[in-house]
């Protein structure tokens, strides 16, 4: 279901591009292996806790990626 490896923090990454493509594949990479609650079966309903703490590590960190790109473009 969910890889518990931790991601590298996207609060880390310094040089933030402002290319929408690089940002759309920065968060794809960060959610991809997470489970998609929208899909039957996908057995959202019976993660254990530790596997929803990844799973909402996963988010802020996609959260904070798109908060800095905004971030560049207004400063930019």
């Amino acid at each position: 279901m969910v890889r518990a490896h931790p991601r590298r923090s996207a609060s880390v990454n310094t040089d933030m591009s402002t290319d929408p493509d690089q940002i759309r594949a920065q968060i794809a990479e960060l959610l991809a292996d997470l489970p998609d609650p929208a899909q039957e079966g996908s057995g959202f309903d019976q993660l254990a806790d530790s596997e929803i703490d990844v799973i909402a590590a996963r988010l802020e960190q996609a959260h904070e990626l798109l908060v800095q790109a905004l971030e560049s473009v207004e400063k930019g």
